[in-house]
């Protein structure tokens, strides 16, 4: 899957991943995958990566939103 993680003023995040786990504002969830398309509000809180050679990434979040389509992964953070 490809994911990029931006904010207003940067791209924090381009590349592929295994898995992402998000701090969504009615809970938290992860996306594989092949994943529905989804579009979702985040809350405050840390989004987890895993990436295709197993490394763990995360990065607090104070909100956004998050769009799932076709293996590609939008995240639109507030800040990071």
């Amino acid at each position: 899957m490809n994911l990029e993680i931006v904010t207003p003023g940067r791209k924090v995040y381009s590349g592929q991943i295994r898995l992402i786990k998000v701090p969504g504002s009615k809970g938290s969830f992860e996306i594989l995958n092949n994943h529905a398309p989804i579009v979702s509000t985040l809350d405050v809180g840390t989004i987890k990566i895993i990436t295709t050679d197993e490394q763990e990434i995360t990065f607090d979040v104070e909100g956004g939103v998050i769009e799932a389509t076709d293996n590609n992964i939008i995240v639109l953070a507030d800040t990071v």
